[in-house]
């Protein structure tokens, strides 16, 4: 309880700081408030978890199949009908940028290598790489070199091409893993995702360059696997525990995708997907009753159908819930145990290592499973009958399997990971054209750039088509 107080003020101080920052207009951007790390931190940690728990959870949602929208509701058809306008961003790549981006540089600042602040520099340089990442993956090419230079005058960055981009924020991870020091003081309850615990960050970090590497597998495996064999050789090793913010029912601190449900008055606007409900049937998949309220999906895009209301809908666990209030307590997971170990487990498929492969495998089920509250049986039964990894197959077999199971995992909780490793692999191979698309036979490839890109920034080299591939995406 003490804890949860703690977080829950840390939460509190920050949106009053981000309220500051939105609704003082007279206030010149360029000469920032005079406020410290402590501050600034948890700041940067719930605007980064707000825009990932909404914004990317919805899209995440839809693409990769987990939810529709609901016949009985309207707000999200335009990502059903896979034209999702550019406005639809505006607020997302704003706040990543003028907001999370902004606070984690202000840190790195103010905090520099000095003995007391240095870890909090750790911290925000590995932030800075997971929110960069976030961003080029949906978007491709972005603002990289001249962002977040409006102090010096540059008011319509230029954008870096995404292969450009992937180097640096690696190496930018690296240094903050590498600053980082267990024995010094550091952030404390103001650190809304470990709570000052430094090492959880050395953990975190290392999994972010495990992820981050992994990206390129299929485009530069060569650069990949020297990246993966870095992070395996590092002490830290990789995250045991998910990094996760946690939200309470109190007014203004609920799950971020609860508290839209709520600005749209509480209207229940996804609903199960028959593609992922029907696959956890067919599975016997007891999962199935932690993601979903039933058995009953909808297929993409029939929002249309003249039954409204007779379909199952996601549980209150995902936050997305509209009948259900526990949908305020439901966590946004950053990175969680399960895919770490999912990523582990494909680290030894491609380096050869099968029964390595498989063990890591076994635990990525078993941690997800127990995550929902679920046992080590539902998971052994559940690997034996269904999920039985292919330890003679090929390396790409076991990669599927290992995605696959991934997706399965990631079930209403790391939506826009699931979507993105699907871009990444082309696993799992059951997804299904939503019935309401105008681009023809397609599935959407990418975000579309904000309008405020458009009208705004000198510098912007364009807008991109939904179904064009972002740079990693070879498969």
């Amino acid at each position: 309880m003490k804890k949860s107080l703690l977080i829950l003020c840390a939460i509190v101080l920050a949106t009053q700081y981000s309220c500051r920052k939105t609704l003082n207009v007279n206030t010149n951007p360029n000469e920032p408030a005079d406020v410290t790390v402590t501050e600034l931190l948890p700041a940067a940690e719930i605007s980064l978890s707000h825009q990932y728990g909404n914004y990317f959870q919805l899209v995440g949602g839809l693409w990769a199949q987990y939810w529709t929208q609901s016949p009985s509701a309207s707000q999200y058809r335009p990502f059903e009908q896979y034209q999702p306008g550019p406005s639809s961003a505006n607020t997302a790549w704003q706040e990543l940028y003028a907001g999370t981006l902004t606070d984690l540089r202000q840190i790195v600042k103010k905090a520099g290598t000095a003995e007391n602040t240095k870890n909090y520099t750790a911290v925000a340089k590995i932030l800075q790489g997971y929110t960069l990442q976030l961003l080029t993956d949906n978007f491709g090419d972005i603002p990289f070199t001249d962002a977040l230079k409006g102090e010096d005058g540059v008011t319509s960055p230029r954008y870096d091409r995404q292969q450009d981009i992937y180097p640096a924020i690696i190496a930018l991870v690296r240094e903050g893993r590498d600053l980082i020091d267990v024995d010094a003081l550091g952030p404390g309850t103001d650190d809304v995702i470990f709570h000052g615990d430094m090492y959880a960050w050395g953990q975190f970090a290392n999994t972010l360059l495990l992820r981050m590497n992994l990206r390129m597998a299929y485009v530069d495996p060569t650069t990949a696997m020297a990246g993966v064999a870095e992070a395996q050789a590092n002490s830290y090793g990789f995250l045991e525990a998910t990094a996760q913010i946690a939200y309470s029912s109190s007014p203004g601190n609920a799950y971020p995708f609860y508290s839209e449900i709520s600005n749209l008055g509480f209207t229940q606007n996804v609903v199960a997907s028959a593609t992922a409900v029907n696959a956890m049937l067919a599975n016997e998949d007891v999962r199935i009753f932690s993601f979903y309220t039933g058995t009953v999906g909808l297929q993409q895009g029939y929002y249309g159908t003249p039954s409204p209301g007779s379909y199952s809908l996601p549980s209150a666990l995902t936050g997305a819930n509209a009948n259900d209030p526990s949908s305020a307590t439901a966590p946004v997971k950053l990175l969680s145990s399960y895919e770490s170990l999912f990523l582990q487990a494909e680290a030894a498929a491609r380096a050869g290592a099968a029964s390595a492969a498989m063990d890591l495998y076994n635990a990525a089920i078993g941690a997800n499973f127990l995550e929902y509250e679920l046992t080590a049986d539902d998971a052994e039964t559940y690997i034996l009958d269904v999920a039985g990894y292919p330890l003679a197959g090929t390396m790409e077999e076991q990669i599927e399997a290992i995605i696959t199971q991934k997706w399965f995992a990631m079930t209403g909780n790391q939506n826009i990971e699931a979507w993105t490793e699907w871009r990444r692999t082309g696993y799992p191979d059951i997804f299904t054209i939503s019935r309401a698309s105008r681009i023809g036979n397609q599935f959407p490839m990418r975000l579309p750039y904000p309008e405020t890109e458009l009208t705004r920034n000198l510098n912007f080299p364009g807008q991109k088509n939904i179904t064009d591939r972002v740079w990693w995406d070879v498969q």
